[in-house]
């Protein structure tokens, strides 16, 4: 056996290992989801309970107001990605494209915000959502996380690679910096917005801290990771609704990852984010 088919067939295995490893949670989830809910936790644990249970789907939505809860991620994931991808972007051609005094430094301090812990800006993000009087409403779900570097970041990365004599031939041509960038530019960048709009759905559909804090009235601004939460309280956990409603709450996010998947191969392959 070659050493190239030997390196080829401990990678599959490698692969096919860490597979098993990451899938086994979730498929357990899935069964337990189907057990009546005194079988979640017996000991030692089994696969599949004494009945299959389906109507624990259903169940998850008469027990707490779920359907208000996938509207509320829906919506502010949505938002979040659309803001996210417009500021990241026009950001991003800036720091990569223009010449500026003070971009190169302005860039490092605006990259030192990743170094921050969102759990010490909870507070003041607080304070300032108080002052604009968004405390309890859908922007201040939205837009305090929305301008972050990480986005700036990736699709600078992505310019930067993208050959200058497109913008040359461009401004032969006699157009604008704007017009650069909606008509050669970003029309390149579809592998990288990808990237971003994956990253950012995921980190508002999965974000908890932020809408516990800022929101009071759950039942109507409520998103998903607070609704999973409603399933324990001081009387106990329904662990069988709380394993149906979290398979539920993966659905979208999963769909969106298999229907992006090939940009996603592409937009890290190409945005500085693959080891290159």
């Amino acid at each position: 056996m070659s050493t190239e088919r030997l390196r080829s067939g401990l990678a599959h295995t490698t692969a096919v290992l860490a597979a098993v490893i990451f899938t086994t949670p979730l498929v357990y989830a899935f069964f337990s989801a189907l057990k009546p809910s005194r079988e979640v936790l017996l000991a030692p644990p089994t696969l599949i309970g004494s009945e299959v249970r389906w109507s624990n789907f259903a169940e998850v939505f008469d027990y707490a107001p779920f359907t208000t809860y996938i509207m509320n991620s829906f919506l502010t994931s949505v938002a979040g990605v659309m803001v996210v991808l417009f500021v990241s972007a026009t950001a991003g051609y800036a720091f990569a494209r223009l010449r500026w005094r003070g971009r190169e430094v302005v860039f490092v301090l605006f990259l030192g915000t990743l170094m921050v812990p969102q759990e010490v800006l909870v507070i003041p993000m607080f304070v300032v959502m108080q002052w604009f009087g968004w405390v309890d409403t859908y922007p201040a779900l939205i837009l305090p996380w929305a301008f972050t570097a990480f986005g700036t970041f990736l699709m600078r990365q992505f310019f930067r690679g993208i050959p200058y004599e497109l913008e040359e031939a461009a401004r032969v041509d006699g157009a604008g910096p704007v017009r650069t960038f909606t008509r050669i530019i970003l029309p390149l960048a579809g592998p990288a917005l990808a990237v971003l709009a994956v990253f950012t759905f995921l980190n508002y559909w999965n974000s908890y801290l932020w809408p516990l804090i800022a929101v009071n009235d759950y039942a109507t601004l409520g998103t998903l990771p607070i609704g999973l939460a409603s399933f324990s309280s001081q009387t106990g956990t329904r662990w069988d609704l709380q394993m149906a409603a979290s398979i539920i709450s993966m659905v979208p996010t999963t769909l969106l990852v298999v229907a992006l998947q090939r940009h996603l191969v592409k937009g890290i392959a190409t945005s500085g984010l693959g080891g290159r």
